[in-house]
């Protein structure tokens, strides 16, 4: 796991999704100001990077939260990588948005998700847990355990 976290540090630095700004510290979405951002959709644009990162995201679901049913990712940061994580565990995928849609059918998880699925969350970036327990919330409401 040690040298999972080396290599996807390493990637991160080398694709340039990490990003220094002390004099002008980074709003989040949480309301935080950091001098760091982490820009993960950056590394979508690099194959190896991606290929490598959709994979240790599979191993450690594999080996944390055995046998789930569905991955779902957080609008819009954790889509993509939502994405092809479910596309290598070949599992079903969802996605939560912040808000429902105030058209159409004003969805708040976007794909089908059935009651009682096992759904593991996958986040983009985490600074209060405030979004992932919110997508939690979502889940469960819609009938996952």
């Amino acid at each position: 796991m040690a040298e999972m976290k080396r290599k996807v540090a390493g990637y991160l630095l080398q694709s340039k999704a990490i990003i220094l700004e002390p004099a002008k510290p980074f709003t989040w979405a949480s309301g935080w100001l950091s001098p760091i951002y982490c820009d993960n959709r950056i590394t979508l644009s690099f194959p190896e990077i991606r290929d490598y990162i959709k994979e240790a995201f599979a191993q450690v679901i594999d080996k944390h939260f055995p046998g789930p049913d569905v991955i779902a990712g957080v609008a819009t940061g954790a889509i993509a990588q939502g994405v092809l994580v479910a596309d290598v565990m070949d599992l079903p995928f969802i996605y939560v948005r912040s808000t429902a849609k105030e058209h159409g059918r004003k969805n708040l998880i976007e794909g089908r998700i059935l009651p009682g699925q096992k759904v593991v969350v996958v986040e983009d970036l985490v600074s209060t847990g405030g979004s992932s327990l919110k997508a939690v919330d979502a889940i469960r409401e819609a009938g996952g355990p």
